[in-house]
């Protein structure tokens, strides 16, 4: 029996992440740009966020994991993207892929289905973002397996999945969807993950629930949404190992949805 991920792994996990000195290259959209680096140096990650053509594969070559995110699809960002993922080719650098809006527009859904084939090793999608990806029916484990990635369905509850193991993360306040760029910036807090924890599906647990915990902690000191956006930073900031373990709610599942156990730390087979 493997572990999924366990109390001790999420707190070593984030403190790992905090002593690495991670940088991190977002190729992302114009509103998130700002939210995602500040809540990346919260947790002592180094952002860089240029999407000049002729800069991006330096920036990425030196980078220890990539985020590619379709919120902004400009020229100059389409060709940053090509660029950043021939440079993260050359590199064996992990990134991942936040297909924002392929609900809304099937010329940014052919584009994300073809980066797809570039085999990121995390998807990030909400559940209609996820429905247009993927074929009529599909599960995210299933979806997983075709494409050789790792899916991190996010919503209400967060359901990660590679195929062969599933967590359901329950961390989180619904003032989150009140702060534009919250999943945005929480993929970018993903991919920082990868350059500390180099199994997909751990990464994305990890970013997830701390990202989560973070909120509620944020909730409990905010008035609104605009001073939760602050409180968040503060308690990303703040967050230490005791904290997650005692706050953390992730639960294994069956690869095809189905609840295994009601704790971290139960193992899948």
């Amino acid at each position: 029996m493997t572990p999924v991920v366990d109390m001790d792994h999420l707190a070593d996990s984030l403190e790992r992440l905090r002593g690495a000195k991670v940088r991190v290259h977002c190729i992302t959209n114009a509103v998130a740009q700002n939210f995602s680096a500040n809540m990346l140096l919260a947790l002592g990650v180094r952002p860089s966020m240029t999407v000049a053509p002729s800069e991006v594969p330096a920036f990425v070559s030196s980078a220890d994991a990539l985020l590619v995110n379709l919120g902004t699809l400009d020229r100059e960002r389409r060709d940053a993207i090509d660029l950043a993922l021939d440079a993260a080719l050359e590199t064996q650098t992990p990134w991942v892929l936040d297909p924002v809006l392929v609900n809304r527009s099937p010329e940014r859904l052919a584009l994300a289905r073809a980066l797809v084939d570039r085999e990121p090793m995390i998807v990030r999608a909400n559940a209609e973002e996820f429905a247009s990806l993927a074929e009529p029916g599909e599960t995210a484990a299933h979806y997983a397996v075709r494409k050789l990635t790792c899916v991190a369905l996010t919503g209400e509850v967060d359901r990660i999945s590679d195929g062969g193991r599933s967590a359901a993360l329950s961390n989180g306040h619904p003032l989150m969807a009140r702060v534009t760029a919250m999943g945005c910036a929480a993929t970018a807090v993903a991919s920082a993950f990868l350059a500390v924890e180099h199994d997909p599906l751990r990464s994305a647990v990890c970013a997830f629930t701390v990202v989560g915990v973070a909120g509620e902690i944020a909730a409990g000191e905010a008035r609104g949404p605009g001073s939760f956006a602050v409180s968040l930073l503060d308690a990303l900031y703040t967050l230490d190992g005791d904290t997650l373990r005692r706050a953390a709610r992730v639960a294994v599942e069956e690869a095809d949805g189905d609840p295994r156990a009601t704790d971290l730390g139960v193992t899948a087979q």
